[in-house]
């Protein structure tokens, strides 16, 4: 498969997406926006390009550091919204010195740790993990 599947169904049912390529990572961030944009308060804009980059920045670390697959499901509750990221590697993220020079990355991981209000990693059975990325709605 390359690219991506995206579900959507009525809340509270998640959005679902899997990406398998670079490209997937822009339509994830489509689905976020999607996503955001159905819910009823809405985000304030700037809450949603937060919760856009977190998204971003959870898929793409996935598909270089997780195993070249992943899955993102999207929650939102009355005061929160979660991005949930499933991928094939069992290894905890780690964070790097960023790479100023190079363009060698190394920023990502600082930066979801940073903007989220809470953050989780479960391992899956055999191989693998979930990250769920929380921020307040």
């Amino acid at each position: 498969m390359n690219g991506m599947k995206i579900t959507s169904a009525p809340h509270p049912v998640p959005t679902v997406v899997r990406g398998e390529s670079l490209d997937s990572i822009h339509r994830a961030r489509e689905a976020t926006r999607a996503f955001t944009d159905t819910l009823t308060p809405a985000p304030d804009p700037e809450r949603t390009d937060t919760f856009l980059l977190v998204v971003s920045e959870l898929a793409t670390n996935a598909l270089r550091h997780g195993g070249g697959r992943y899955t993102l499901q999207l929650f939102a509750g009355p005061d929160t919204l979660t991005a949930a990221v499933s991928d094939l590697s069992s290894a905890a993220p780690r964070e790097r010195t960023p790479d100023l020079n190079g363009g060698g990355g190394g920023f990502g991981w600082h930066m979801v740790r940073h903007l989220t209000s809470h953050l989780t990693l479960t391992s899956a059975p055999g191989t693998g993990k979930t990250i769920h990325a929380q921020l307040p709605r």
